[in-house]
């Protein structure tokens, strides 16, 4: 399978445009955003576990990237609730369980470095902020390595941001509120790849925004 498979290509993916699609695992479904490959895929998606579910032990053969968006994600190593970011290095495994609330997460597989050794787990509801490039932007830093990093950033209501180019390319999701530029107006769980040396203006309006951003890895 190839989903929005060119990278040279600018990408947008809305809820109301939504297709979930059953994993091999009954209780496990997926919202395909971009993908290279079959079931062992390059891939980014949305993936949404119902209640008292489980999926079967698996070992990440390119790593596996996962923020939590809703409910509580669980594995043999423990918890993990909204607002929690983990890397799984390649050649790690695991065998994912959710309780009675059900989950849903966003993920990456296949999009790890080698350089890349140690499982990282980040309470980003717990753990420090820092002051943006403009008034109203907060950032917390979750990866950096060989040109590529991932923040979360916050947006307060009415944040206008400078023109700027992605030198690598810039994916982002929208956690919370509505997100904005001169392209479009992108909602709550909204999906945004921008291809290498593209340009835009963001900013908010009323209710703000948290987005997860990734760049210089396209």
């Amino acid at each position: 399978m190839d989903l929005n498979a060119n990278f040279d290509r600018r990408a947008v993916i809305r809820p109301g445009e939504y297709q979930w699609r059953p994993s091999p695992v009954a209780g496990v479904e997926r919202m395909m955003l971009d993908r290279i490959g079959d079931e062992v895929a390059r891939a980014t998606s949305i993936v949404r576990y119902a209640p008292n579910s489980t999926f079967p032990e698996h070992t990440h053969g390119g790593g596996e990237e996962i923020l939590v968006l809703e409910g509580a994600f669980g594995d043999e190593y423990g918890s993990y609730p909204a607002g929690t970011y983990i890397r799984n290095p390649i050649g790690s495994s695991h065998s994912p369980s959710v309780g009675p609330e059900g989950c849903t997460i966003f993920v990456k597989l296949h999009q790890h470095s080698e350089k890349e050794k140690n499982r990282i787990v980040i309470d980003t509801r717990a753990a420090q902020w820092q002051p943006g490039l403009v008034p109203g932007l907060s950032v917390l830093g979750l990866h950096e390595l060989e040109g590529e990093r991932v923040a979360l950033v916050r947006w307060a209501p009415y944040t206008q941001f400078q023109q700027h180019m992605h030198l690598g390319g810039e994916e982002i999701f929208v956690i919370e509120g509505t997100f904005f530029d001169e392209h479009g107006e992108y909602p709550r769980g909204s999906w945004i790849r921008s291809p290498h040396l593209s340009e835009h203006t963001p900013f908010t309006r009323e209710d703000g925004a948290l987005i997860y951003v990734k760049t210089g890895h396209l």
